[in-house]
């Protein structure tokens, strides 16, 4: 992805890479240089946005216990 730098130095950080960082306004982001001399962009605060399976996972509340949820499963009624 490219962006363009301003004539005050700014950039647009693409949506693609905020989401993936799950940067949003008034975050604050880090510039570190590699080893190779490449520059990457992190959060600064180092927290990471929830996977994908992290959002999914949770607690439905109660319900059907074990045996319901077998039986409606093997289909006996």
């Amino acid at each position: 992805m490219t962006t363009t730098v301003t004539a005050k130095g700014q950039v647009t950080i693409p949506k693609p890479v905020r989401d993936l960082l799950g940067i949003a306004p008034g975050s604050k982001v880090d510039f570190r240089r590699t080893a190779d001399g490449s520059v990457v962009l992190v959060r600064a605060d180092e927290k990471r946005p929830a996977s994908r399976f992290a959002k999914l996972r949770g607690h439905a509340g109660k319900g059907l216990g074990t045996d319901a949820i077998m039986a409606l499963t093997r289909g006996e009624t």
